[in-house]
């Protein structure tokens, strides 16, 4: 590859997409007006092309270019080479699947010999026992969190890259439960506790990721309008019918199109407070996609109609919605997801756990 710098970035032109598909994962952006650290050190713009600290951010630059997984994103700035912002998609077989988690980064003037440091957007949600509601993000890797010595940050190997597949793969994962401070799935005779432990915990953590994706379509952060618009665009439909199969007891949480999903012959046990927190968020949800949009159509459609049925069927019916459509001669969900996919102009979707 050839030589990496600002200047090559310039005369790159805006991106207007509608959807995730073309968005590139990583460039070049202007406007950090809404960045966290945007007044970090004195507002200094590192822009000194001989200076030893340009030329380590820009060997970053160059590896997260080259080697960023399709489920992480990363923006930086031309004139603040010292920020950087990043979403990660999470992953399926998670209690993090189709949600989308933003990172603002600053590298410090010292940088490497200290590791950048982080901000995550949690619009005040706990959503993990590493991401604090007040934006921390607890890390060896970012010495914000206690560990063996080649888990700590290593001024002459680590990298940015590394800092966020750590947090795609150790934090948003699978079983978050056991990230907490004295949790170990070691303990015997205590296990199943921990286990049953770990699928609340999993509740929680999915109906924060549905909160959270609310809150960015309603707040999307600058330079990832249209992708937030267009990730929960081509999602909506299976977002929505995972909540229906978790409320319902069919597909354990975070499972949904996993072919690997643990079977139950009585079902998956979920909590009533789960269910109605589930019941209340997708009309919500549906309506937040309208107003990303200004309620203007979308491929032909009219998303003021297709909210107001959500909204209102679902606050007519009387749990109908939890029952097996398939046992009930079609139930209400069928026919509110049938009316939804038909507006939207979405695809068929099963009644199993396929995506």
């Amino acid at each position: 590859m050839g030589s990496f710098s600002v200047e090559k970035q310039r005369s790159k032109q805006p991106m207007e997409r509608k959807t995730t598909k073309g968005f590139e994962r990583f460039d070049v952006v202007t406007d950090d007006r809404d960045h966290r650290f945007r007044d970090s050190n004195d507002g200094k713009s590192f822009n000194d092309g001989s200076s030893e600290l340009y030329k380590t951010i820009m060997r970053e630059w160059k590896i997260l270019e080259k080697n960023l997984p399709e489920s992480i994103y990363v923006r930086v700035y031309e004139q603040r080479i010292d920020l950087m912002r990043a979403v990660i998609v999470g992953a399926v077989g998670t209690p993090y699947h189709d949600g989308i988690f933003f990172f603002d980064i600053v590298f410090p003037a010292n940088y490497p010999k200290h590791p950048p440091k982080l901000y995550y957007h949690s619009f005040g949600y706990r959503l993990n026992p590493n991401l604090y509601n007040n934006g921390k993000v607890c890390l060896s890797l970012l010495n914000t969190w206690h560990g063996r010595k080649r888990e700590k940050w290593d001024p002459s190997e680590s990298t940015m890259l590394q800092v966020l597949l750590s947090i795609q793969a150790l934090v948003l994962n699978e079983k978050p439960f056991f990230n907490e401070p004295g949790v170990d799935k070691g303990l015997g005779r205590f296990g199943l506790s921990l286990e049953k432990k770990s699928r609340v915990y999993n509740e929680g953590a999915y109906f924060t990721t549905c909160r959270t994706s609310y809150q960015l379509l309603r707040r999307p952060p600058r330079n990832f309008e249209e992708f937030v618009s267009g990730h929960f665009r081509e999602r909506a439909s299976r977002i929505i019918d995972a909540g229906r199969q978790y409320a319902s007891g069919h597909v354990r949480i975070g499972y949904y199109s996993c072919e690997s999903a643990p079977s139950s012959s009585s079902g998956v046990v979920v909590s009533p407070e789960f269910k109605v927190r589930i019941k209340e968020f997708f009309p919500l949800f549906v309506r937040a996609l309208r107003q990303n949009e200004n309620g203007a159509p979308v491929d032909g459609v009219d998303l003021r109609c297709t909210t107001n049925f959500v909204v209102t069927a679902w606050n007519d019916t009387d749990g109908d919605w939890m029952e097996d459509p398939e046992n009930k001669g079609g139930g209400f969900f069928k026919t509110m997801m049938d009316k939804i996919k038909q507006s939207f102009g979405w695809k068929n979707i099963g009644n199993n756990n396929s995506s």
